[in-house]
C-alpha cells in the first residue's frame, strides 16, 4: 500500500488556490460579457491605443496585434503595445478598456512612475526565485549537510514575494489611468466606463490571488523551517 505524507502546511495556501479559481472564473465570465458589447463610437482596441499614446507624446511606442486571447502586453524593451487578436480590430468595451490598461503601462514607464522603477529592480532576482527558490529549500531539507540552501531558498522566494506586492500599485494604477482616459477624451460614456471598469477590476483580481499566494508560500516555507530547526 502506498505511503502519502500529509503536510498539514499545505492548508495554509488553500484560500490562495480558491482566491485564483475565482479570479479566473471571473476575468473569463467579465471580459466575455463585455466583449459582445459595443462601444458607441465604433473604436477599435488600436485605435484607442493609439490616439492615447499619441495623446501623452509617445507616438515612438508602435501598437502591434499578438495572436491568442487575453495576451495583451506592453514591452518597455521594444517599445511597443501588443493587443490580442480579440482586442486589437474588436471595437467592444472590453477592447477599449483592455486597450488603454496597456497604454497605461507605456505613460508609465515614460513618466517615471516608482512602482514600475521597483519592479524592474526586484524582476532579475525575482525570476531566479520563481525557479531555484523550492528546489533548494527541498534539496535543503533532503540532505544533510546542505541545510544552508533552506534559507537561501527563502530568500529568493522572498524576492518573488517583493515583485507580486510591488506589481500590485503598478496594475492599479494603470487601470485606473486607463478609466480616466477613456472617459475624458470620450471614447467611452459613462455606463460603458463602468463596463470597461467591471472588466479591469476583475483582472486586478488575479493580481490580487498572486500575491495571495506568493505571501503565504513563504509564510508556509518559514514555519517548515522553523520547524526543522525546532528538530534539530
Amino acid at each position: 500500500m502506498p505511503y502519502f505524507y500529509y503536510d498539514p502546511t499545505y492548508l495554509i495556501v488553500l484560500p490562495a488556490i480558491l482566491l485564483a479559481f475565482y479570479a479566473q472564473f471571473k476575468v473569463q465570465s467579465t471580459y466575455t460579457k463585455f466583449s459582445q458589447v459595443q462601444n458607441r463610437r465604433g473604436m477599435t482596441g488600436a485605435e484607442v491605443a493609439r490616439r492615447i499614446l499619441d495623446r501623452n507624446g509617445l507616438q515612438h511606442v508602435r501598437v502591434e496585434r499578438v495572436s491568442g486571447n487575453l495576451t495583451d502586453h506592453y514591452d518597455p524593451r521594444a517599445d511597443v503595445v501588443r493587443l490580442s487578436d480579440s482586442v486589437y480590430n474588436s471595437a467592444t468595451i472590453a477592447a477599449v478598456g483592455i486597450a488603454a490598461h496597456e497604454v497605461g503601462h507605456a505613460v508609465q514607464h515614460s513618466s517615471g512612475y516608482t512602482p514600475i522603477k521597483l519592479r524592474n529592480t526586484v524582476l532579475p532576482v525575482a525570476q531566479i526565485g520563481s525557479t531555484l527558490a523550492f528546489p533548494l529549500v527541498l534539496l535543503g531539507f533532503i540532505f544533510s549537510g546542505f541545510e544552508v540552501l533552506i534559507p537561501v531558498g527563502i530568500v529568493l522566494y522572498a524576492a518573488v514575494v517583493a515583485f507580486q506586492l510591488v506589481t500590485l500599485p503598478v496594475e492599479l494604477n494603470a487601470s485606473r489611468r486607463a478609466l480616466n482616459t477613456v472617459y475624458e477624451i470620450g471614447f467611452l460614456d459613462g455606463e460603458e466606463t463602468k463596463g470597461a471598469k467591471k472588466v479591469l477590476s476583475a483582472a486586478a483580481l488575479t493580481y490580487i490571488a498572486a500575491a495571495t499566494s506568493a505571501i503565504l508560500q513563504l509564510l508556509r516555507l518559514l514555519l517548515l523551517a522553523g520547524r526543522r530547526g525546532d528538530r534539530d
